[in-house]
C-alpha cells in the first residue's frame, strides 16, 4: 500500500510517518482485502490536531475517517480507530466485494459546481435567481448497486452518495435521513 502522509503547516516527523504506516497498515490488512493507497493529513484547528484518514481500495471503494485530539498522535489513533470500525462492520462484505465484481468499480464524469451561498446580512431581495458559480470542477460517480452505494456512504462518512444505478443504469441518490435511517432516490421508479 502506498501511503501519503502530509501536514498543513505543521512537521510531520518519521517517528509520526513510522507509526501511521504500522497501525494504519494493520488496521486496513485485517479488515480489507488489496488497499492500494493511504493519504493521511494532519492539521492544526485551534489548540486541536486534527487527522484525517482515507484509503481507497482496489475495488474503488474509499473509506475515510477524521479524528480531533489535543494531541497528534492521539488524533492519529482515534482517528485509525474510527476508520477500524467502520471496516470491521462491513469486514465480510469488504471481503467478499471483489468475488462478486469481477472488475473494478466504473466511474464516468460529472461536473462539479459551487455556488455562492444565497445568505447574507443585509435582506434586500437579491438581483436574479441565477446562483453565482464560485468554482467548477470534475468529479468521479461510481457504478454500483444500491447495497454498495450505501456500504460505500457509510464506510466514507459522508451524509449522501449520488451514484449510478447498476442494474438500472439511471442515476441514483442515497441519503442519512434525520430519522437515522438511509433514504434512497430512483428516479427511473418514480410511479
Amino acid at each position: 500500500m502506498r501511503y501519503q502522509i502530509t501536514g498543513k503547516q505543521i512537521d510531520i516527523g518519521d517517528a509520526l510517518q513510522t507509526h501511521v504506516k504500522t497501525e494504519l497498515g494493520e488496521v486496513v490488512d485485517k479488515y480489507a482485502e488489496r488497499p492500494t493507497d493511504a493519504n493521511v493529513i494532519f492539521s492544526k484547528s485551534g489548540h486541536e490536531h486534527v487527522c484525517e484518514a482515507v484509503v481507497h481500495l482496489s475495488t474503488g471503494l474509499t473509506a475515510q475517517a477524521k479524528a480531533h485530539e489535543p494531541e497528534i498522535y492521539a488524533a492519529f489513533d482515534s482517528c485509525c480507530e474510527k476508520m477500524e470500525k467502520q471496516l470491521r462492520r462491513y469486514k465480510r462484505r469488504l471481503k467478499d466485494h471483489h468475488r462478486e465484481r469481477a472488475q473494478p468499480v466504473e466511474h464516468f464524469g460529472a461536473s462539479y459546481n459551487i455556488l455562492q451561498s444565497t445568505e447574507s446580512d443585509s435582506e434586500a431581495e437579491p438581483e436574479t435567481l441565477q446562483p453565482m458559480i464560485v468554482a467548477e470542477m470534475e468529479t468521479k460517480i461510481p457504478s454500483l448497486s444500491v447495497g454498495e452505494a450505501v456500504m460505500q456512504m457509510e464506510i466514507s462518512g459522508s451524509p449522501l452518495l449520488v451514484f449510478q444505478n447498476e442494474n438500472k443504469s439511471g442515476v441514483n441518490v442515497v441519503y442519512r435521513r434525520d430519522d437515522g435511517n438511509i433514504g434512497w432516490i430512483d428516479p427511473q421508479n418514480a410511479g
